[in-house]
């Protein structure tokens, strides 16, 4: 079996997976790897749009509607982090080239979506989530230190004792590799693909959840899945195609 070492390895390909590429130092040797394809990850399939405070005035409104549509049983701080840190999250998503709605004047484009009390949603098109990931995508394959290895599986943690070593891994001919690294970063996806009805790529089967769950590490909330509640309807199993949230968002019953 094939043994390589590297200072980062990072399972998954998708938003949160490439966001957190662009941010280990340029000094380390990092790999990434994708179960699929790719561009076949949900954070492609998304469409409505993305989050963003106006302003300070706004932070109370943005609080409560976030709380409001998790039934408060949200942590605090953790929505605290995400409304405090979202314009320099967009101001960082325009500077890879993300290209959000704007009005004539250049100013943003704001649209509603589902539970928020104001527009304070930024997209592009129907297609927020493929013009996010793309860009995304392109600045980390312009990183000298950055390999990405389509169709290759996390099959299991390399681990000696508490600490986690690395990953092991299969390819797409069925052979498997051994991959030792000083930091191992899961962004892997749901279990969306485990259900026959669903508006996510079938290969999103919650590996990462089950391999975590068998080396006991704590896992918070895995009883919270969110089901998109709009879907063109389809009497096959498998990925449906999805109806934004912005329509809703409109008005649309």
């Amino acid at each position: 079996m094939e043994t390589e070492k590297t200072d980062v390895v990072i399972v998954g390909t998708g938003a949160s997976g490439l966001f957190a590429a662009l941010h280990v130092p340029r000094d380390k040797k990092m790999l990434m790897i994708t179960k699929d394809d790719v561009e076949n990850s949900d954070s492609f399939l998304a469409q409505g749009g993305i989050c963003v405070l106006h302003d300070e005035n706004d932070y109370d409104s943005f609080m409560e509607d976030t709380l409001k549509a998790g039934h408060y049983e949200n942590r605090r701080e953790s929505v605290d982090i995400m409304i405090r840190s979202s314009r320099r999250i967009i101001d960082e998503l325009v500077g890879y080239g993300v290209d959000f709605a704007r009005k004539a004047d250049g100013s943003f484009d704001y649209t509603r979506e589902g539970c928020h009390s104001r527009p304070r949603i930024l997209f592009h098109k129907d297609i927020t989530g493929k013009e996010i990931t793309s860009r995304l995508l392109a600045a980390v394959r312009e990183l000298p230190n950055v390999t990405i290895c389509d169709y290759t599986t996390m099959v299991d943690i390399l681990a000696d004792g508490n600490t986690c070593l690395g990953i092991l891994a299969r390819e797409k001919d069925g052979a498997y590799r051994a991959i030792e690294a000083g930091n191992t970063i899961l962004a892997s996806g749901g279990i969306g693909g485990l259900y026959d009805h669903s508006t996510n790529f079938p290969h999103l089967t919650g590996d990462a959840l089950a391999i975590a769950m068998r080396h006991g590490i704590a896992l918070e909330n895995i009883d919270y899945v969110q089901i998109h509640p709009t879907s063109l309807y389809s009497s096959r199993p498998g990925r449906s195609f999805l109806i934004s949230e912005s329509v809703r968002g409109e008005g649309a019953k």
